[in-house]
């Protein structure tokens, strides 16, 4: 990939936001539960920054930055009582709720950030860097592998033990019903038809919402309460 003009991303600063989330809420919350996780996805990211394992590492820190702060400001609309993205909206209704497991807190997170909010990073990093999705391809596959990965360790970690979860466990079809590869091939082919229609304002703020409601909707079958 070549290399791009850009700006270097303050990865630091949105580590310390999610630092300072992870010593402020209570250790069951769900917010909590995904933000642990996406803390540890993004300190990842930072190591491999610092050991030169992207191709261009300001465009992967200027594309990892955009993708947290979706996050972040979605934290900060529903601190301020202000309606967050309708992809996070089922997180935090349900965050408090004592029949809905830690795992499916963790998915429902990941699939609000890397089914909307991954695109549209990729559309606002793009922005930023002057460059286009192509351009960003590399970086993006790093990142998604490093999520795959990450998905599979919280899969083991959350996850009941083989004595409890049996065929006939309803967290059992949950799982089943959800993929994190297919949610991140899916979002590299939303963020292209973004792009594409950056220049069509009324095309874009459509399909952004129906991504956004889509989303939403899968983030709210992941947390079905499975106990009272």
């Amino acid at each position: 990939m070549a290399q791009l003009h850009h700006l270097t991303a303050p990865v630091g600063t949105v580590l310390a936001r999610m630092r300072a989330l992870d010593a402020a809420l209570p250790e069951r919350d769900g917010v909590a539960v995904f933000n642990r996780v996406y803390l540890a996805v993004t300190e990842e990211v930072e190591r491999r920054l610092a050991a030169g394992r992207f191709a261009d590492p300001g465009a992967a820190a200027t594309l990892d930055v955009r993708f947290a702060e979706r996050y972040l400001t979605a934290v900060d609309a529903e601190a301020a009582g202000r309606r967050p993205p309708a992809c996070w909206r089922p997180l935090f209704q349900f965050r408090r709720h004592p029949g809905v497991r830690p795992l499916q807190f963790a998915l429902s997170g990941i699939n609000a950030h890397i089914g909307h909010d991954l695109a549209l990073a990729v559309v606002d990093a793009c922005r930023t860097l002057g460059c286009e999705p192509a351009d960003l391809e590399d970086d993006f596959d790093r990142v998604g592998d490093l999520l795959v990965a990450l998905e599979e360790r919280i899969r083991e970690d959350l996850m009941p033990g083989p004595d409890l979860l049996q065929i006939a466990d309803p967290l059992t079809h949950l799982l089943g019903s959800w993929s994190l590869e297919r949610a991140r091939d899916a979002t590299w082919a939303a963020a292209r038809a973004l792009w594409a229609l950056r220049g069509f304002e009324d095309l874009a703020e459509e399909f952004t919402e129906r991504l956004d409601t889509a989303v939403g909707l899968a983030g709210r079958m992941l947390l079905t309460p499975l106990r009272d």
